[in-house]
């Protein structure tokens, strides 16, 4: 009798976890229908950034015009994203599918959170952020397949109707099962589950992979916001579909994994944004081959501490590294991040059994969940196998602003300047200085603007660090006598020498071309690299300053250049604080030496963007 009544409690037991199972699939069922706008999770299209406010609402007016739910925010650092929405995810992605398949909106489009915008702009006073989602324009849901009409039959005779019975859901684990299936997993997949439940934004603790009260918690949180039954236990189901959502933003990357046995690197590449190029040591070039603009360098050759340094070193004067970003070097490997207002670069290189070995990824700015994403499974991915590019490899391609194929960093222009003290204050043209963000003399160390007369085209340079001039400037302290012989000094061809050439010639006036004051004309041949460089008579006295060359709006006499007097900049210089050396230079000097004096005292400004 016992054992009857323990077999009838066991099944009475399983029906009753039967039922329970029953009424929270229908419960489930019953949230995702009866309230599926307002309980969905909110994600958008973002199709365009753009870096200032009018341009971005120039630009959701356009898309407004065509298409339903355009929405503008901030999106911080002075840019501003144009996206649609808000949507369920599903609807989100369908809208995607659609409107890049119709090329309605740009191929780099991609599913953005609500988190990543600030402020809505577009419409003017809405604010949707947090309204929940809306229903997906009708032209992008699929149509339902058409009904196949069946054929009345001849006889008056009804067939008996074969009852329909719907598919059972399908049964998810109890709690004590998922647990169970939980302790199979590995370490790092369980620091995995971490880092979705954390870009899903119920996580902010660390990635270890222990499931204590925070993840549990946030687990729980997690399962509410989807409409599973809160436990804070994940089943496998539940899993599958955080990472599911967590991986959906790589979707459209197509990545795969890439064997290259010239570099001696296997990784996970986006192969729908990049295909292989060519090899230039010690690179492998992938460059785009879609619609996103992208690069990847995998970086290979052979070395020890001292070529790493070096290929540190080299890596930040190339045009893909901006030079806004974080550096990090340390004994056995470095990390390079630059970023303007276009694309993001990211460089990490190690060093290991003597071979250098990494990537570099340059990926466009506005789209960052995505490139952190990218960048982490590539680098976690990485393989360093037997080999490294060999030196000759793409050695054809030579050139004097080109490293292993790549552009090398250039200013927007250069001009010259002099030293005027012992400090290495330097004195240049206006035009040197205008609208830079980074400002260097010689080509390395960087300098601020001390002060800046745009009327007189007169700017006083100071170096973040004290330097050591081969010479400094001396005002000639006689008057100068028309006719006499002048020399300048100057970066003719903006640094292409490396240094500093002479032009001599003769002074035709002490007088612009209207009378003015302050200027002397000039009767020599000078390039547009030389203004900003020092004008000396024969005695190596400073007789003023090379202007840049006039805009006149007529076209001048071959040899017609002007300078500033030495009074003019002298008036400047004490109005930085300063005050420039005299000397008597009546008594003229050997050519060898006036050319030493001149070229030590000269010195190259650029200007950077």
């Amino acid at each position: 009798m016992r054992q009857r009544y323990q077999s009838l409690w066991a099944g009475y037991g399983d029906v009753v976890v039967i039922v329970k199972r029953v009424v929270v699939a229908w419960l489930f069922v019953l949230s995702l229908t009866g309230h599926a706008w307002a309980q969905a999770e909110a994600v958008w299209v973002q199709v365009e950034a753009q870096p200032n406010l009018a341009d971005a609402t120039a630009r959701a007016q356009v898309y407004a015009a065509d298409l339903p739910d355009v929405n503008g925010f901030a999106l911080g650092g002075g840019w501003y994203g144009i996206a649609l929405g808000p949507y369920a995810r599903a609807d989100a992605e369908q809208v995607l599918r659609v409107y890049r398949a119709e090329g309605v909106i740009p191929r780099d489009s991609y599913i953005s959170l609500s988190t990543s915008f600030r402020q809505q702009f577009w419409p003017i006073g809405a604010n949707v952020l947090n309204l929940g989602v809306v229903a997906p324009p009708t032209a992008v849901v699929p149509e339902a397949d058409e009904t196949v009409p069946v054929p009345e039959a001849e006889e008056a005779v009804s067939a008996p109707e074969t009852p329909v019975v719907a598919a059972p859901p399908v049964p998810d684990e109890t709690p004590g099962e998922a647990q169970r299936s939980e302790r199979l997993l590995t370490r790092a997949e369980r620091e995995e589950l971490q880092i979705a439940l954390q870009w899903a934004g119920t996580y902010g603790g660390a990635i270890d992979g222990a499931f204590g009260r925070g993840t549990r918690n946030s687990m729980a949180l997690w399962q509410e916001q989807k409409g599973f039954e809160v436990t804070g236990i994940l089943t496998t189901l539940q899993r599958a579909a955080l990472l599911k959502d967590y991986n959906s933003v790589l979707d459209d990357l197509r990545l795969e994994t890439v064997r290259d046995d010239t570099a001696g690197i296997e990784m996970v590449l986006p192969t729908a944004a990049v295909s292989f190029d060519k090899y230039e040591y010690p690179f492998a070039h992938y460059t785009q081959s879609g619609d996103i603009p992208a690069t990847v360098l995998l970086i290979s050759q052979a070395g020890d501490q001292t070529t790493l340094f070096g290929l540190y070193d080299i890596m930040q004067t190339l045009d893909i590294v901006p030079l806004d970003g974080a550096r990090s070097r340390r004994e056995r490997s470095f990390s390079l991040i630059g970023e303007d207002a276009t694309r993001i670069s990211e460089t990490r290189v190690s060093l290991q059994d003597g071979q250098i070995k990494g990537f570099t990824l340059v990926w466009p700015a506005g789209d960052e969940e995505r490139r952190t994403r990218l960048i982490e499974e590539m680098d976690k991915s990485l393989v360093r196998l037997a080999g490294v590019i060999p030196p000759e490899a793409g050695a054809e391609e030579q050139a004097i602003d080109l490293v292993a194929g790549l552009s090398v960093r250039k200013p927007r222009l250069s001009r010259s300047g002099f030293f005027v003290d012992s400090q290495g204050t330097v004195v240049t043209t206006t035009e040197a200085v205008d609208s830079c963000t980074r400002i260097t003399i010689d080509g390395e160390m960087e300098a601020q603007v001390a002060t800046a007369d745009t009327t007189k085209g007169v700017a006083v340079l100071t170096p973040e660090e004290a330097l050591a001039p081969l010479a400094v400037a001396r005002f000639s302290a006689s008057a100068p006598r028309l006719t006499s012989e002048v020399a300048a000094s100057g970066y003719s061809y903006e640094g292409v020498l490396g240094a500093p050439s002479m032009t001599f010639g003769t002074l035709s006036d002490l007088r612009g071309l209207n009378g003015e004051s302050g200027l002397a004309r000039l009767a020599l041949n000078t390039l547009p690299g030389d203004a900003g460089g020092p004008v000396l008579d024969s005695g190596g006295g400073v007789l003023g300053m090379l202007l840049p060359a006039p805009d006149t709006g007529r076209a001048l006499p071959d040899g017609v250049q002007f300078a500033l007097d030495r009074e003019t900049v002298q008036d400047v210089l004490a109005e930085a604080g300063l005050a420039g050396a005299n000397t008597n230079s009546g008594q003229a000097i050997n050519p060898v030496d006036l050319t030493a004096a001149a070229t030590g005292m000269t010195v190259l400004v650029s200007c950077w963007d």
